[in-house]
């Protein structure tokens, strides 16, 4: 059973605990979230939730996705995301998720797209080591060898070489709430965020 929602990185700052120690947090704005569909499963305890963030433009969707919103009587939204969750008896369409979902203490995942650094090389990527900067050297920071010749006679798929860094889902699992700030939608945990500043993050709360 989990919880989701949808948010907005705001940036990174640092706070005090009572001992003085500083402890490094990510500011996001999360919600609120409102429920657009519920698909129940036969022979399952469980159903897909889907949730919207943000109030969308009508004149910058597509007719199909209007009528989506039309047919359930709610705005329309510009982001949507749908997870499985058994804790759905209590939810209806139209229903707004917000902050008070969570409490101070309660660990998270945040999935974010990383920041994208173009196309790097092998040291920068996978933290190869260089070769030798002496002079006479031919080798600073060429990747070497990547396959034998004849046989197999070709380089296998996924071989770590250069190529597109960032710009990539990623999850970070079990960070710390340390605050909470409801009226404002705010949410403080501890610890670093993909992507950057203003980008569209996905939450998730497991329950047991």
């Amino acid at each position: 059973m989990s919880i989701d929602m949808i948010g907005q990185k705001i940036g990174m700052t640092q706070l005090f605990n009572k001992k003085g120690s500083v402890i490094p947090v990510t500011v996001l704005q999360v919600g609120p979230c409102t429920i657009t569909q519920i698909k129940k499963k036969e022979n399952n305890n469980s159903a897909n939730i889907q949730i919207g963030y943000q109030y969308a433009n009508l004149n910058k969707m597509k007719k199909p996705n209007i009528g989506h919103f039309k047919k359930n009587r709610i705005p329309c939204f510009k982001y949507l995301k749908e997870y499985k969750s058994s804790y759905y008896n209590n939810l209806n369409i139209g229903k707004i998720l917000n902050v008070n979902q969570f409490e101070i203490g309660n660990y998270i995942n945040v999935s974010g797209t990383s920041k994208g650094k173009g196309f790097s090389g092998y040291q920068k990527r996978h933290n190869f080591s260089r070769g030798p900067m002496s002079h006479g050297s031919k080798n600073h920071r060429q990747p070497g060898s990547i396959g034998a010749g004849t046989t197999p006679g070709r380089v296998f798929p996924g071989k770590k070489m250069a190529g597109r860094m960032g710009n990539t889902k990623v999850t970070i699992k079990n960070l710390k709430i340390i605050n909470i700030h409801s009226e404002k939608n705010i949410l403080i945990v501890k610890g670093s965020i993909p992507g950057k500043n203003g980008n569209i993050i996905y939450i998730n709360k497991k329950i047991k």
